[in-house]
């Protein structure tokens, strides 16, 4: 069976998303210079430039070979509304994803198809219902919850996370959008699978013990 992980950015005091942040207005409580800390890492990989067809160039090595496996191994990938309303307005016509996903929303719409493989679902029926559908879709290839914090807290709530992947930057936001609240008692039981060092941040992976 195919595994459910999260993978993200996480500053160094807990924030998955800085206080502020709103796409076209990278300068509102300075969200946008925050975030390219926390992320800048994935803007240098050679693999994440060849996803977005940013053109030629980036880095390569072990963190881009992580990037570039972390890729290729989702199937098919959930996210709440906000995130998908934010990436809405930002993502190129081609999204990033080139799998279908998909979004945890009150809202009833057709899915949205674009090019380049992604299709947008959007569903009514709550996590379990996005994740058995994603599963579906994805085959023996694995699901990744994308976001937003919410949506992973849900998840990771549900006992459903096999692996939490998580590039922590050496940046502090001091407040935003928290990755550990609302966790239900007892939380998840994880292991330390790998540690990989980069130099923009450190990338840990946790395993369901």
């Amino acid at each position: 069976m195919s595994k459910v992980f999260v993978n993200i950015g996480l500053s160094l005091d807990g924030y998955m998303a800085p206080e502020g942040m709103t796409m076209g207005k990278p300068e509102y409580k300075n969200w946008g210079a925050k975030w390219g800390a926390m992320m800048g890492w994935i803007i240098k990989q050679q693999a994440f430039r060849d996803n977005l067809k940013l053109g030629p160039g980036g880095e390569t090595g072990p963190v881009n070979d992580l990037v570039r496996s972390t890729t290729d191994r989702i199937g098919a990938n959930v996210m709440g509304k906000r995130m998908f309303d934010q990436g809405e307005v930002a993502w190129p016509e081609e999204a990033p994803f080139h799998t279908p996903v998909y979004v945890l929303t009150h809202e009833k719409r057709a899915p949205w198809v674009r090019p380049g493989g992604t299709t947008f679902h959007f569903i009514n029926d709550g996590p379990e219902r996005a994740l058995e559908l994603a599963r579906e879709s994805a085959g023996s290839r694995d699901v990744r919850i994308a976001g937003g914090a919410d949506v992973i807290q849900q998840y990771l709530n549900l006992g459903v996370v096999d692996e939490l992947e998580i590039a922590l930057a050496p940046v502090l936001f001091g407040g935003g959008r928290r990755l550990f609240e609302n966790l239900r008692e007892p939380g998840p039981r994880l292991r330390i699978d790998r540690v990989l060092a980069g130099p923009d941040a450190t990338h840990l992976r946790y395993v369901r013990s």
